[in-house]
């Protein structure tokens, strides 16, 4: 079960996740978020760090040009896409790094193989999170009647109360969950005995 701790603000936290075995780090560049990380992690700090957690570095309807300077600034493994990005824009990333492509799943019945058909062959993962309203879930079990066919993280208001229903997914291509508000004791401000509390609930 593989784990990504969105939203990481401080250099410290981001080693303590790694000290943890900490999966994936999401590094939030979306200007209107509180936890936008301009400013918080120094570049060079960032870049010459020696972790095996995964830097993934959160964008939405991004420039071109701003995720790769990103990229080159920060040393970052993975990049994820939250906005409506097309698949060329995962294509070119791809030539660089990992690429997470997000999508928004409402109450409305949807296609979820053909939402992410066109995304097939330039994306290395999937995130599935909910259209609207943080710390809420969509219904999972739309995810249990797709075939998907590529690793896949589950996103949207989880917190330790969700580990039995986490343990429940059963899908061959579930590879993770994605965390954020919930292990929070403010904004960008982790609280890692919570995070240990769910990495250890979930071995098995």
């Amino acid at each position: 079960m593989n784990i990504k701790v969105c939203g990481i603000t401080q250099l410290k936290q981001l080693q303590q996740l790694d000290g943890l075995s900490i999966d994936f780090a999401g590094l939030v560049f979306e200007k209107d978020s509180p936890r936008y990380l301009d400013g918080k992690i120094e570049k060079e700090a960032l870049k010459s760090s020696d972790f095996d957690i995964q830097k993934t570095g959160v964008f939405s309807n991004a420039e071109m040009i701003d995720m790769l300077d990103a990229i080159d600034d920060y040393g970052l493994d993975v990049i994820q896409l939250n906005g409506s990005e097309n698949p060329e824009v995962c294509a070119d990333l791809s030539d660089e790094v990992e690429v997470i492509k997000a999508f928004s799943i409402g109450e409305e019945k949807v296609d979820i193989d053909e939402l992410v058909a066109p995304y097939d062959e330039v994306c290395d993962y999937y995130l599935f999170d909910i259209k609207t309203g943080p710390g809420k879930k969509f219904d999972w079990k739309v995810l249990s009647k797709a075939k998907i066919e590529k690793p896949f993280f589950v996103s949207g208001g989880i917190g330790v109360d969700d580990i039995d229903s986490i343990r429940k997914i059963k899908h061959p291509d579930f590879y993770g969950i994605n965390i954020n508000s919930k292990f929070e004791k403010e904004p960008g401000v982790k609280d890692m005995a919570l995070i240990l509390q769910l990495k250890q609930g979930l071995k098995w």
